[in-house]
Protein backbone atom coordinates (compact mmCIF):
# COMPACT_ATOMS: atom_id res chain seq x y z
CA UNK A 1 0.00 0.00 0.00
CA UNK A 2 1.29 3.18 -0.52
CA UNK A 3 2.09 5.99 1.69
CA UNK A 4 -0.60 8.81 1.09
CA UNK A 5 0.09 12.50 2.19
CA UNK A 6 -2.42 14.00 4.80
CA UNK A 7 -0.96 18.15 4.58
CA UNK A 8 -2.26 21.20 6.74
CA UNK A 9 -1.18 25.10 6.45
CA UNK A 10 -0.60 27.84 9.45
CA UNK A 11 0.37 31.12 9.11
CA UNK A 12 -0.10 34.24 10.71
CA UNK A 13 -1.07 34.23 14.71
CA UNK A 14 -4.93 32.87 14.02
CA UNK A 15 -4.67 29.68 14.90
CA UNK A 16 -1.53 28.46 17.26
CA UNK A 17 0.72 25.24 17.30
CA UNK A 18 -1.93 23.49 19.40
CA UNK A 19 -4.50 23.59 16.20
CA UNK A 20 -1.32 21.77 14.19
CA UNK A 21 -0.34 19.02 17.42
CA UNK A 22 -3.94 18.01 17.74
CA UNK A 23 -4.72 17.87 13.99
CA UNK A 24 -1.68 15.58 13.64
CA UNK A 25 -2.81 13.47 16.59
CA UNK A 26 -6.44 12.90 15.42
CA UNK A 27 -4.97 11.69 11.88
CA UNK A 28 -2.38 9.26 13.73
CA UNK A 29 -5.81 7.60 15.29
CA UNK A 30 -8.01 7.99 12.65
CA UNK A 31 -6.06 6.69 9.80
CA UNK A 32 -4.54 3.03 9.04
CA UNK A 33 -2.99 3.53 5.96
CA UNK A 34 0.71 4.32 6.17
CA UNK A 35 0.86 8.05 5.43
CA UNK A 36 3.13 11.25 6.59
CA UNK A 37 1.66 14.61 7.72
CA UNK A 38 2.88 17.66 7.23
CA UNK A 39 2.45 20.98 7.79
CA UNK A 40 3.72 24.23 5.60
CA UNK A 41 4.37 27.22 8.31
CA UNK A 42 6.58 30.22 8.35
CA UNK A 43 6.62 29.03 11.77
CA UNK A 44 7.39 25.52 13.62
CA UNK A 45 7.77 27.10 17.41
CA UNK A 46 5.90 24.46 19.38
CA UNK A 47 4.61 22.30 16.62
CA UNK A 48 5.07 18.23 17.73
CA UNK A 49 8.43 17.21 16.17
CA UNK A 50 6.57 14.06 14.72
CA UNK A 51 5.08 16.73 12.42
CA UNK A 52 6.92 17.02 9.20
CA UNK A 53 7.09 21.03 9.13
CA UNK A 54 7.98 22.52 5.53
CA UNK A 55 8.41 26.04 4.99
CA UNK A 56 5.20 27.84 3.90
CA UNK A 57 5.35 28.87 -0.06
CA UNK A 58 5.75 32.12 -0.90
CA UNK A 59 2.39 33.90 -2.49
CA UNK A 60 3.23 37.66 -3.75
CA UNK A 61 0.16 39.26 -2.73
CA UNK A 62 -0.49 42.05 -0.76
CA UNK A 63 -0.75 41.56 2.73
CA UNK A 64 -3.43 44.57 3.13
CA UNK A 65 -5.85 42.43 1.26
CA UNK A 66 -8.64 40.61 3.42
CA UNK A 67 -7.47 36.98 4.18
CA UNK A 68 -9.21 34.82 1.45
CA UNK A 69 -7.47 31.63 1.96
CA UNK A 70 -5.41 32.15 -1.13
CA UNK A 71 -2.53 30.81 0.40
CA UNK A 72 -3.99 27.20 -0.33
CA UNK A 73 -3.93 27.42 -3.93
CA UNK A 74 0.10 26.89 -3.22
CA UNK A 75 -0.50 23.53 -2.73
CA UNK A 76 -0.89 23.08 -6.43
CA UNK A 77 2.55 23.89 -7.35
CA UNK A 78 4.22 21.63 -9.86
CA UNK A 79 6.92 20.75 -7.08
CA UNK A 80 5.29 20.27 -3.63
CA UNK A 81 8.51 20.10 -1.19
CA UNK A 82 9.79 16.56 -1.19
CA UNK A 83 6.30 15.39 -1.12
CA UNK A 84 4.71 13.12 -4.23
CA UNK A 85 1.50 11.41 -4.96
CA UNK A 86 -2.39 12.25 -3.88
CA UNK A 87 -2.64 14.81 -0.84
CA UNK A 88 -5.23 15.19 1.62
CA UNK A 89 -5.61 18.27 2.33
CA UNK A 90 -7.61 19.41 6.18
CA UNK A 91 -7.73 22.68 7.64
CA UNK A 92 -7.03 23.11 11.12
CA UNK A 93 -10.19 23.86 13.20
CA UNK A 94 -11.90 20.78 12.14
CA UNK A 95 -12.60 17.64 14.53
CA UNK A 96 -12.49 14.58 13.13
CA UNK A 97 -14.82 11.60 14.71
CA UNK A 98 -14.06 8.73 12.45
CA UNK A 99 -12.03 7.06 10.21
CA UNK A 100 -10.63 9.00 7.53
CA UNK A 101 -9.15 5.70 4.94
CA UNK A 102 -12.58 6.28 3.04
CA UNK A 103 -10.75 9.45 1.88
CA UNK A 104 -8.71 7.82 -0.19
CA UNK A 105 -10.45 4.71 -1.18
CA UNK A 106 -12.95 6.96 -3.39
CA UNK A 107 -11.82 7.57 -6.96
CA UNK A 108 -11.52 10.23 -8.75
CA UNK A 109 -8.44 12.92 -9.32
CA UNK A 110 -9.99 15.61 -6.98
CA UNK A 111 -12.28 15.94 -4.29
CA UNK A 112 -13.98 18.62 -2.05
CA UNK A 113 -16.60 18.64 0.20
CA UNK A 114 -19.65 20.58 -1.33
CA UNK A 115 -20.20 23.80 0.30
CA UNK A 116 -23.30 23.39 2.79
CA UNK A 117 -23.84 27.41 2.49
CA UNK A 118 -25.27 27.12 -1.27
CA UNK A 119 -27.45 24.64 -1.54
CA UNK A 120 -27.79 22.59 -5.18
CA UNK A 121 -24.75 24.49 -6.14
CA UNK A 122 -21.31 23.42 -7.28
CA UNK A 123 -18.75 25.35 -5.46
CA UNK A 124 -16.29 23.36 -2.66
CA UNK A 125 -15.41 23.84 0.75
CA UNK A 126 -11.73 23.25 0.96
CA UNK A 127 -11.65 22.65 4.29
CA UNK A 128 -11.20 18.98 3.47
CA UNK A 129 -9.81 17.95 -0.33
CA UNK A 130 -7.75 15.46 -2.20
CA UNK A 131 -5.72 16.32 -5.06
CA UNK A 132 -3.15 14.72 -7.33
CA UNK A 133 0.26 16.35 -6.05
CA UNK A 134 1.98 18.31 -9.14
CA UNK A 135 -0.87 18.18 -11.79
CA UNK A 136 -1.95 21.51 -11.53
CA UNK A 137 0.54 24.24 -12.19
CA UNK A 138 -1.44 25.59 -14.46
CA UNK A 139 -4.42 26.53 -12.38
CA UNK A 140 -1.48 28.19 -9.91
CA UNK A 141 0.09 30.11 -12.96
CA UNK A 142 -3.64 31.28 -13.89
CA UNK A 143 -4.04 32.79 -10.45
CA UNK A 144 -1.36 34.22 -10.44
CA UNK A 145 -0.88 35.82 -13.91
CA UNK A 146 -4.49 37.27 -13.58
CA UNK A 147 -5.27 38.14 -9.57
CA UNK A 148 -6.77 41.32 -10.11
CA UNK A 149 -9.68 39.84 -12.32
CA UNK A 150 -9.96 36.68 -10.17
CA UNK A 151 -10.72 38.19 -6.88
CA UNK A 152 -13.13 40.57 -8.32
CA UNK A 153 -14.94 37.24 -10.07
CA UNK A 154 -14.55 34.90 -6.36
CA UNK A 155 -15.18 35.84 -3.61
CA UNK A 156 -12.25 33.19 -2.06
CA UNK A 157 -10.04 30.46 -2.55
CA UNK A 158 -12.03 27.83 -2.87
CA UNK A 159 -14.69 29.08 -5.59
CA UNK A 160 -11.88 29.64 -7.59
CA UNK A 161 -10.15 26.58 -6.66
CA UNK A 162 -14.46 24.34 -7.22
CA UNK A 163 -14.08 26.60 -10.68
CA UNK A 164 -10.92 25.43 -12.34
CA UNK A 165 -11.40 21.87 -11.41
CA UNK A 166 -14.25 21.98 -12.97
CA UNK A 167 -13.37 23.56 -16.44
CA UNK A 168 -10.99 20.90 -16.15
CA UNK A 169 -13.41 18.50 -15.50
CA UNK A 170 -12.46 16.56 -12.45
CA UNK A 171 -14.94 18.38 -10.18
CA UNK A 172 -16.17 15.58 -7.41
CA UNK A 173 -17.48 15.75 -4.00
CA UNK A 174 -17.54 13.47 -0.79
CA UNK A 175 -20.41 11.87 0.11
CA UNK A 176 -22.76 14.41 1.91
CA UNK A 177 -22.66 12.63 5.41
CA UNK A 178 -18.90 12.31 5.50
CA UNK A 179 -18.08 16.01 6.64
CA UNK A 180 -20.77 18.15 8.51
CA UNK A 181 -20.68 21.58 9.55
CA UNK A 182 -20.47 22.78 12.97
CA UNK A 183 -22.52 25.61 12.90
CA UNK A 184 -25.62 24.21 10.38
CA UNK A 185 -25.26 21.13 11.58
CA UNK A 186 -24.70 20.46 15.31
CA UNK A 187 -25.19 24.43 16.83
CA UNK A 188 -28.98 23.53 18.20
CA UNK A 189 -31.54 26.39 18.03
CA UNK A 190 -32.14 28.99 21.38
CA UNK A 191 -33.65 28.25 23.87
CA UNK A 192 -33.16 24.58 23.19
CA UNK A 193 -29.49 25.22 22.75
CA UNK A 194 -28.97 26.42 26.79
CA UNK A 195 -29.75 23.20 27.84
CA UNK A 196 -28.62 20.80 25.53
CA UNK A 197 -24.81 19.81 24.35
CA UNK A 198 -24.60 20.37 20.20
CA UNK A 199 -25.65 17.52 17.98
CA UNK A 200 -23.19 14.94 18.06
CA UNK A 201 -22.71 13.36 14.60
CA UNK A 202 -23.54 10.31 13.29
CA UNK A 203 -22.21 7.19 12.43
CA UNK A 204 -21.40 7.94 8.88
CA UNK A 205 -19.53 11.38 9.52
CA UNK A 206 -16.05 11.81 9.61
CA UNK A 207 -14.70 14.95 9.73
CA UNK A 208 -17.06 18.20 11.90
CA UNK A 209 -16.04 21.39 9.88
CA UNK A 210 -15.73 24.87 12.27
CA UNK A 211 -15.79 26.97 9.62
CA UNK A 212 -16.36 30.62 10.94
CA UNK A 213 -17.17 30.89 14.60
CA UNK A 214 -16.98 29.32 17.24
CA UNK A 215 -13.31 27.42 17.05
CA UNK A 216 -12.96 24.11 18.66
CA UNK A 217 -11.31 26.05 21.39
CA UNK A 218 -13.80 27.99 22.14
CA UNK A 219 -16.39 25.32 22.62
CA UNK A 220 -14.88 23.47 25.19
CA UNK A 221 -15.98 24.74 28.22
CA UNK A 222 -19.33 26.88 26.20
CA UNK A 223 -19.63 29.32 23.78
CA UNK A 224 -22.13 32.03 22.77
CA UNK A 225 -22.42 34.78 20.23
CA UNK A 226 -25.04 37.32 21.72
CA UNK A 227 -25.29 39.16 18.17
CA UNK A 228 -26.38 36.22 16.18
CA UNK A 229 -28.16 34.66 19.27
CA UNK A 230 -25.72 31.51 19.07
CA UNK A 231 -25.56 29.96 22.73
CA UNK A 232 -23.62 26.58 22.49
CA UNK A 233 -22.80 24.25 25.44
CA UNK A 234 -19.31 22.49 26.48
CA UNK A 235 -19.90 19.26 24.21
CA UNK A 236 -18.62 15.69 25.71
CA UNK A 237 -17.94 14.52 21.85
CA UNK A 238 -15.75 17.73 21.00
CA UNK A 239 -13.68 17.00 23.97
CA UNK A 240 -13.59 13.48 23.54
CA UNK A 241 -12.24 13.53 19.97
CA UNK A 242 -10.47 16.71 19.53
CA UNK A 243 -7.01 16.10 21.83
CA UNK A 244 -3.74 14.90 22.06
CA UNK A 245 -3.74 11.18 22.91
CA UNK A 246 -2.70 8.52 20.34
Amino acid sequence: MPTENVICMKWGTRYDPMYVNILASSVRRHLSRPHRFVCFTENAEGIDPRVEVRPLPELPLDPSLPERGWRKLTMLAEQLADLEGRALFLDLDLVIVGSLDPFFGEPGAFRIIRDWNLSGGWIGNSSVFRFEIGRHQDVLDHFLAHFSEIRKEFRNEQAFLSAAMRRKGILDYWKDPWCLSFKRHSIRPLPVSLVREPKPPGPETKIVVFHGQPNPHQVLSGWHCLRKLRWVKSAGWIRENWKIGD
